[in-house]
């Protein structure tokens, strides 16, 4: 189903080098609210860290965001040090595929890192990038997002009871 994720991390900083070297995976294109940040705009400690870790190995980083709000996104860009899109509009193509030829990658290279289904994970999907669907840092969302939180709760609900029981993932 297009909306399930290639890999489930209970958060970002659970993403290790290993996995993705062992998925070929080159690059992260990094949700920001509710995964790197919180409504609040604080950072969960070890994000910074996290994301050197990877950078240091080969790692490029690239944040994409729905947010309209170009300050807070630049402030997290420039915390980690990476660069950033915002108002992408995801799950549309446009700024995933921008990010995309920022990075200078194959799709099959590129992992999309977020918390939402319809956003981040469809997204990533639609663009043929690997999917890793993360929890909200916290349960505080924007309106929009509280309205679909319920329906991606039930999603991954029945995506939990199939990889539970030992089922592929068929995504077609």
């Amino acid at each position: 189903m297009i909306f399930y994720p290639d890999a489930y991390f209970k958060n970002a900083k659970q993403i290790t080098t290993e996995f993705l070297n062992k998925n070929n995976i080159k690059a992260l294109i990094l949700d920001l609210d509710n995964t790197l940040i919180d409504y609040d705009r604080n950072m969960p400690e070890g994000i910074i860290e996290w994301a050197n870790e990877l950078k240091k190995n080969g790692i490029k980083l690239y944040i994409v965001t729905n947010t309209n709000k170009k300050k807070k996104a630049e402030s997290v860009s420039k915390k980690l040090d990476i660069q950033y899109n915002y108002f992408a509009t995801k799950p549309l193509k446009f700024g995933l595929l921008k990010a995309q030829k920022k990075l200078k990658e194959k799709p099959e290279n590129i992992a999309v890192v977020g918390d939402q289904l319809f956003t981040d994970v469809l997204g990533a999907n639609r663009c043929k990038m690997f999917s890793i669907l993360v929890d909200p840092i916290a349960e505080r969302d924007i309106l929009i997002t509280k309205v679909k939180r319920p329906i991606e709760n039930f999603l991954k609900k029945k995506y939990f009871e199939k990889l539970n029981k030992g089922g592929v993932m068929d995504k077609k």
